[in-house]
């Protein structure tokens, strides 16, 4: 845990290396010194069809999603220090977020080879 899901608009792509941003949101997640780095997981999801009011703004959303039980201080702090780090690298991008999810612990399941 955390499962760090980037979603964007295609166009980020052609403004900035999607892998700085990945890595960008790993190194966040490492700042808030609540995971090992190894159960840190990122991924990037590109839309090149999305639709903000009657717009077509560039966007940047990351959802954090980790076994329930944090408090809100530190889901606090975990998205700041995410936000932290890719911010610098979005000047162009006009709406960037960080979202903390809770995941249902009890009913969590995954498998390990």
């Amino acid at each position: 845990m955390p499962h760090c899901i980037i979603e964007h608009s295609a166009e980020v792509a052609e403004q900035i290396d999607i892998d700085a941003l990945l890595a960008a949101v790993h190194d966040g997640a490492m700042d808030s010194a609540l995971f090992p780095e190894y159960d840190i997981k990122v991924r990037a999801l590109p839309f090149r069809k999305h639709r903000t009011g009657q717009t077509r703004d560039s966007f940047v959303h990351v959802a954090l999603h980790l076994l329930d039980g944090r408090s809100d201080e530190q889901k606090t702090m975990l998205s700041e220090c995410v936000l932290g780090r890719i911010e610098a690298l979005l000047p162009e991008v006009v709406n960037v977020s960080v979202e903390i999810l809770d995941i249902h612990r009890e009913s969590y399941r995954k498998r390990v080879l």
